[in-house]
């Protein structure tokens, strides 16, 4: 617990970092390929590539280039277009996606899940009532591809963690996420990049290393070890303690304006609908004998 506890609060400063030093300033796909780069300077002379099971490394290479890769290149091209607190918000529907995830794994369809899913867009659609526009839309699109990816990323770790148990460590065999990341990141940047809008000044600097070598590299490893060593249920609870922190902290030290109302009254629905999405599983388990 006390490893997710740790990167909540750390998220939830460089979500706000982000926000004020970086979006709409310095290129996204830049800023992802960076803290790529950073942690992986960190993570690779000290992973172990002998002795370690070829799925193993597989399968965290793949969940990098999702939980990382897929998910942050989201996240950063939907600042352009959304406000800290709704990318916040927005996240809030993570746990969502890890039922979903687990309801295909299962081959079985929890219609509450949907229901859910429906509740939580129009909880958007309020926060922005009046305001919604295709930008809008394709931010919150955006941040539910990041969702989804980073769900499954958890998960795949998780399962990875518990199913090849090794005497390496841990710490010694993560490496390989950030090489799957960086397979994701690296032709983005290559593609879609824009090296006219590469950081111009120290504080821009000083926050990609504050990401790459604290909300990437320490921050990535932890939350995935901290992932292995919970229940699901915490895991999921855990995922959404960093929206109310990184929340106070966007409106008291960062003073952004919002509609407090329609931030409370649509945000009020996305958490409902995570309730939503329990029933399903509530109501299908065995009666105890």
């Amino acid at each position: 617990m006390a490893h997710l506890l740790f990167v909540t609060v750390l998220w939830a400063v460089s979500f706000n970092l982000i926000g004020a030093h970086l979006a709409g300033q310095v290129d996204s796909y830049f800023a992802v390929l960076t803290r790529v780069l950073l942690a992986g300077l960190v993570f690779l002379p000290l992973t172990r590539w002998r002795g370690v099971d070829p799925r193993f490394i597989g399968g965290v290479t793949l969940v990098g280039a999702l939980q990382f890769g897929v998910t942050y290149i989201c996240l950063y091209l939907s600042f352009n277009v959304l406000s800290v607190a709704e990318i916040l918000l927005f996240t809030v529907l993570t746990p969502l996606h890890v039922t979903l995830i687990n309801d295909a794994l299962q081959r079985r369809f929890n219609p509450w899940a949907l229901l859910a899913a429906l509740v939580a867009v129009l909880g958007a659609g309020i926060i922005r009532y009046g305001e919604i526009s295709a930008d809008f839309l394709g931010g919150f699109l955006l941040m539910q591809l990041a969702n989804f990816t980073f769900a499954a990323g958890q998960v795949g770790y998780r399962h990875l963690a518990r199913g090849f148990p090794s005497e390496v460590p841990l710490y010694r065999r993560f490496g390989y996420f950030f090489i799957g990341a960086l397979l994701v990141v690296l032709p983005a940047w290559l593609l879609f990049g824009n090296p006219d809008r590469l950081p111009t000044t120290a504080t821009q600097w000083g926050v990609l290393l504050w990401l790459g070598l604290l909300a990437t590299a320490v921050g990535q490893f932890c939350w995935n070890k901290g992932a292995t060593l919970v229940s699901a249920g915490t895991l999921a609870v855990m995922n959404n303690l960093s929206v109310p922190v990184g929340l106070v902290l966007n409106l008291v030290f960062w003073g952004t304006e919002t509609d407090l109302r329609l931030l409370l009254a649509g945000g009020s629905l996305i958490v409902g609908a995570l309730w939503l999405s329990t029933l399903g599983r509530v109501e299908g388990r065995a009666p105890a004998t």
